[in-house]
C-alpha cells in the first residue's frame, strides 16, 4: 500500500478500555495492513505483543490516553468520531459512508463503549453478528469496509 500525503484523508482506530493487551497487537497489524494513521487506546496500555509479527509498532505512531476526556481533547480537527457499538440509534455498517477524516472507537468485548463515548460520538456504526466479536476483528471489518467503499466528504 503507497501512502500519499498530499491526498485528503486519513483514519486511525482504537479500543477503549480493553480487556486484553492481545487485542491490541492483532488490531494494530490489521490497521497497519489497512492503511490505518494511528492507532490509540484509553484506558489500558499497550506492551510488546507476540502477535505483531509486521513490527506495527515501529511503522505507526501509538497514542495512549488514561481517560476518555484526554482522548476527547487531543481528537484530530475536523475528524469524526465514530463510535462502534450495538445501540438502537447506530448506523448499519452495510450502508455507511465513511468520512474522509474519521476516528474509529471500538469498547471491549465486555463492556463496549462507555455512555461518555456514545455521546459524544459524531456517528456510531454496528453491523450484524449473531453474537459479540473480539474487538480487533470488529475493528478489521470496519477498516475493510472502508477500504473497500472508499470515503465521502462531510
Amino acid at each position: 500500500m503507497v501512502v500519499d500525503n498530499l491526498e485528503q484523508g486519513f483514519f486511525a482506530i482504537g479500543i477503549q478500555n480493553g480487556k486484553t493487551p492481545e487485542n491490541l497487537g492483532v488490531l494494530w497489524r490489521s490497521a497497519q495492513n489497512l492503511g490505518a494513521s494511528f492507532i490509540f487506546t484509553i484506558g489500558n496500555r499497550y506492551s510488546k505483543q507476540a502477535c505483531d509479527t509486521h513490527k506495527a509498532v515501529g511503522a505507526m505512531p501509538y497514542f495512549h490516553y488514561d481517560t476518555f476526556d484526554d482522548f476527547y481533547a487531543h481528537l484530530p480537527k475536523s475528524a469524526l468520531l465514530i463510535g462502534v457499538e450495538l445501540t438502537e440509534d447506530a448506523e448499519p455498517l452495510e450502508t455507511f459512508k465513511h468520512p474522509r477524516r474519521g476516528v474509529y472507537l471500538l469498547g471491549a468485548e465486555d463492556h463496549g463503549l462507555s455512555n461518555q463515548a456514545i455521546e459524544k460520538s459524531h456517528k456510531l456504526i454496528k453491523f450484524s453478528s449473531a453474537l459479540s466479536l473480539n474487538v480487533s476483528v470488529a475493528g478489521s471489518i470496519v477498516m475493510y469496509d472502508r477500504n473497500t467503499k472508499g470515503t465521502v466528504v462531510y
